[in-house]
Parts: C-alpha cells; sequence; structure tokens
C-alpha cells in the first residue's frame, strides 16, 4: 500500500513536536482531506486521466508510489464528493459533479498466495460488492459476477459504472517465476476481465494501475484499446514527488529537517535529493522524488532507506544473479523502450522488471536514435541494491559479512588495496565450498559488488582500444586498473594489463595509476596470496 501526502512537524529538545500531519501509511483520500492531513495535489492528473476520450486507461508506477491514494481519490471524484476537492486543482475544471457508481477491486492483499486462496479471495471481494448492490450470485465464475455487477449498479443508478483496479498484477507477481503457476493464475485473471470489453457502452471509465507490464494477450485478451499512460509526459508526474512541488509546498518541512539534522537548508536540500531524486518515466520527465522514503523522511526527522527497507523481492536479487546480468549495466545500460516498458513475465533480461519495479529509471533520452539510457535512479537504491546483492555472491552470517562490509569500505576510502584485497581473501575464505565462485564471471561480480557496498567508484568490463579491463576503481588520488584470473595467476594477470596496455587511457589523467592482478585459486575457495599490486 502507498500513499502520499504532506505533514509538518517541529523539533523540541529533540522530540517531535507535530505542528500539521504527515498521512504516513495512509491511503484514503477521504481520510485525508477530512483529517486534515496535507495533501499533493494530483487532481489535475485525475481530470486528465478521466477524459482522455478512451474507456480504458492503465498506469504502472514502482511499490509505494502513490498509486492506491490515486485510485481512491479518482474514487472520490467519480462518487460526486466535490466537498473533499475544495480548494484543489480540479475544482476549477469539473462543473457538473455527476455520482457514478464505483466498483473498486483493491488486488494488493491477493499476493503470495495459492490457486484455491486466490479464488476465495475473489469470492470473498464480490460478495461484498453484491451485499452493497443487492446482489447474491456465489458460485460463478468472477467475470461472470464482475457482469452482473456492472449491469445491476447501471439499473439501479441510472449512471454509467466506473471499475477501478488497483495493483492488477498482485496475483501474478509471486509467481512470476512459475509458469504452471503463473498460467493457472493468469486463467483466473482473463477471465475476471474478460467481459469489461463488452460492457464498454454501460461503463463511464475504467483504470488499472500496478507495478509491472503483464503481456496484454495474457490478461486483457479482449482489451485491445487499452491506453498505456505509463510514459506519456503529460502524465510523468502523477505519482512521486516533483522538484517543483518539494520546493513550493515542503519548503518549511525541509528547513524543519535541516534543524533537526544540523545542517543547513541548502545541504540538506542536496542530501534529500542524492537520497530520494532521481526517478524519470519518461523522455523530458522532471525529476521525481520517491513520495515513501520522502514524506518519512520528514516526519521522523532522518535520512534513512524507508521505501528500500520496506521491501526488496528476494526474486530480484535472485533474477540477477541467475541471469548472467552484467550487474555494471546497473550504472548505465542503453534500451529502447519496447525492451524495457515490455512485459516482464516472459523476457529473459531483468531490466523490464528493475525499471518497472522502480530499481532502474530513465537518465537521459537519445531522440536520433529512439533509445533510452537506464540507470539506478538514487543513493537509497543503489546502497540498498548492492547490499542486498552481497549475499547472494557471499552467503554467511550477517554479522561476519557486516564486519567485512564495514572494514572493506574503510580500506577502499583510505586508499589501501592491499588491505582490502586481505579482508577479502578472509572473506571469501569463509563462504561455504558449494557457494563460492564456480567461474570468472561470479568472481568478478562479487568483487564488483563488494566494492559497491563500500561505496567506491567502480566500473566492469571498461572498453579499451584493446580490449576490456575486468574492473577500474577509482578513488580521490588513485586509479586502479584491475584484472582477474579464475585459476590462474596473478603475474599473468599483471601481464595481461602490461601487455594490452590497460592502463594508457588512465595514465594522463593526473591520478596515480596502479594496476592490479588478482586471481582466485578454485580449490582453496579464496585469492589466498594471489594478487600482485604494482604502480605505474
Amino acid at each position: 500500500m502507498d500513499t502520499v501526502g504532506y505533514g509538518r512537524c517541529r523539533w523540541e529538545a529533540g522530540v517531535a513536536q507535530a505542528v500539521g500531519k504527515y498521512p504516513v501509511g495512509r491511503q484514503v483520500f477521504e481520510e485525508i482531506r477530512e483529517g486534515g492531513f496535507l495533501y499533493a495535489d494530483k487532481t489535475r492528473y485525475v481530470y486528465d486521466l478521466t477524459h482522455l476520450g478512451g474507456k480504458y486507461v492503465f498506469l504502472s508506477r514502482p511499490r509505494r508510489f502513490g498509486k492506491t491514494l490515486l485510485v481512491s481519490t479518482m474514487g472520490a471524484y467519480f462518487q460526486g464528493r466535490r466537498d473533499l476537492f475544495e480548494g484543489l486543482a480540479i475544482e476549477g475544471l469539473e462543473g457538473e459533479w455527476r455520482e457514478h457508481p464505483v466498483l473498486r477491486f483493491d488486488f494488493s492483499r491477493f499476493k503470495d498466495v495459492t490457486l484455491s486462496a486466490l479464488i476465495a479471495k475473489f469470492d470473498m471481494l464480490f460478495s461484498s460488492l453484491e451485499e452493497k448492490w443487492g446482489v447474491s450470485e456465489e458460485g460463478l465464475s468472477p467475470g461472470a459476477r464482475l457482469e452482473t455487477l456492472v449491469r445491476m449498479a447501471a439499473e439501479k443508478t441510472g449512471e454509467s459504472p466506473v471499475v477501478l483496479v488497483d495493483e492488477y498484477d498482485a496475483p501474478l507477481l509471486g509467481v512470476m517465476h512459475d509458469p504452471e503457476r503463473l498460467q493457472e493464475f493468469r486463467e483466473v485473471m482473463r477471465e475476471f476481465y474478460s467481459p469489461l470489453k463488452a460492457l464498454e457502452p454501460q461503463l463511464r471509465f475504467v483504470f488499472l494501475t500496478g507495478i509491472t507490464k503483464f503481456s496484454q494477450l495474457s490478461i486483457f485478451s479482449e482489451l485491445n484499446n487499452m491506453q498505456n499512460v505509463s510514459m506519456e509526459p503529460s502524465f510523468a508526474g502523477v505519482c512521486g514527488i516533483t522538484a517543483e512541488e518539494l520546493g513550493r509546498d515542503l519548503a518549511p518541512d525541509v528547513e524543519l529537517l535541516a534543524e533537526r539534522m544540523g545542517m543547513s537548508e541548502r545541504e540538506c536540500r542536496a542530501a534529500l535529493k542524492a537520497k530520494y531524486d532521481g526517478y524519470r518515466f519518461c523522455e523530458g520527465s522532471p525529476d521525481i522524488y520517491n513520495p515513501y522514503s520522502l514524506v518519512n523522511a520528514l516526519q521522523y526527522g532522518r535520512i534513512g532507506s524507508y521505501w528500500f527497507e520496506s521491501g526488496t523481492p528476494s526474486s530480484l536479487v535472485r533474477m540477477l544473479k541467475t541471469s548472467g546480468f552484467d550487474l555494471s549495466d546497473l550504472e548505465g545500460v542503453e534500451a529502447r523502450a519496447v525492451t524495457f516498458d515490455a512485459p516482464t513475465e516472459d523476457t529473459a533480461t531483468p531490466v523490464p522488471f528493475m525499471y518497472q519495479a522502480g530499481y532502474l529509471t530513465i537518465k537521459s533520452y537519445d531522440a536520433d536514435y529512439d533509445a533510452y539510457m537506464l540507470g539506478i535512479p538514487n543513493e537509497e537504491v543503489r546502497e540498498g541494491l548492492y547490499n542486498a546483492l552481497l549475499p547472494a555472491y557471499a552467503p554467511m552470517g550477517d554479522v561476519e559479512r557486516d564486519a567485512f562490509a564495514v572494514g572493506f569500505a574503510r580500506a577502499v576510502r583510505e586508499d589501501d588495496l592491499e588491505r582490502a584485497l586481505g579482508l577479502l581473501r578472509s572473506f571469501l575464505a569463509a563462504v561455504p565450498y558449494d557457494l563460492a565462485p564456480k567461474d570468472e564471471k561470479a568472481f568478478q561480480s562479487l568483487l564488483f559488488v563488494a566494492f559497491k557496498v563500500a561505496g567506491a567508484r567502480v566500473s566492469s568490463e571498461v572498453r579499451t582500444s584493446s580490449g576490456r579491463v575486468d574492473l577500474v576503481l577509482e578513488s580521490a588520488q588513485t586509479v586502479y586498473v584491475m584484472e582477474l584470473k579464475y585459476g590462474g595467476t596473478a603475474e599473468e594477470a599483471l601481464a595481461q594489463i602490461d601487455s594490452k596496455g590497460y592502463a594508457i587511457p588512465w595514465e594522463a589523467g593526473g591520478k596515480r595509476v596502479v594496476k592490479a592482478g588478482v586471481s582466485f585459486d578454485p580449490e582453496r575457495r579464496t585469492i589466498d596470496e594471489g594478487w600482485v599490486v604494482r604502480e605505474g
């Protein structure tokens, strides 16, 4: 569940004193407005979405980005609750405020269930709606029950019903990597949506939100006129907090946060931007802040990793490790929209899921080639992602892993590669035999993730005129050019750096250049004494 909204606190003697309300954990528009919580006005988007001309609209955004609140706001609008919109943008846009029957389906509670539990949850949801409209259709399929509800709501009110579906993909995400179960769940969901096309003359509007994009043919086979606005520039800021909204509406809150953290306001803004900003959902999109983390930071007076800590799918980590994905591409991979704004269930690359789930975002757009550069949006995602990946490449106890990460980070930041590699040797020696790196690619990925966890500037597979350098590590004073060998020797690795001239591109850059050959011994499962470091 997600929320967007504002509130204010003042700190006295180190204790937060509320002078306003942040709706942390709230996503019901009526509660937020009637409860006096501060609200990020997205109602202009609500009006525009519901007046596109078409009746079927789909929006994809990451979890906890405000989708649930957007659906709730849309529901209040269609229910004619003009009183809730006083002073908001839509008040000056809507003249009629007609009341439509609203059928809302929230599938956020349909996650990680068995097929029988999915069917049971559908039955409970329909029973609640049918009671409201005086219908009893137990025993029929979800599609048949939906059709009856739409017809009955239209008949009883004389108005065209609205169907709102929140987190449409929630039932499917938990079985995405289990083809047999995925197909079973698809069939249930397809049957639910099947009557919507035939009901078009009776419907006013249908709106679906979700995190990921599943194949239209697999779920919405009949809805061939669905409008996907996920990458439409006019709706780029529909969810999340734009920089303009932060500066316009939250300046006092940022000032209070800066006071609490002992920063200047400028320093606080820079810290918030680095930690939470950076999301873009189309070419020309404004930078967008993660609303969940931003609101929590303002509420609790600490710039923490609220969004990432609220749930990282283990399936993502498993997908990255098993797909052979080059982890350096997390910092920059070029792709066309058909590649990443694409169905996630059948693709061989994790890029579509990572983009749609908020772990990658648009960094730039090249109109000449219709190509997008994707990368990690901000520090919160970068730190959280690499910390989540490290256990997958080096499984061991949390205490041992944390001790390594802290010591390794200190060594890297103090420009002591010898000490860092020594810590890595001890770390690898403690990894169980059957989980140790099985090839050079796995060894390279482990080193890359370890350096990233340490906060280092590291790149892998760096192109030069004579080949690719395995790893390039940069500190304030030094560039480390590293070649890795799995089962070979460190001397062989160093000789390759020299023979291919891998270090040449950095020799004129003004920094000290250090060459490092590192070898992994598959028998001993560690780098042992397998490294040679030489300057120049």
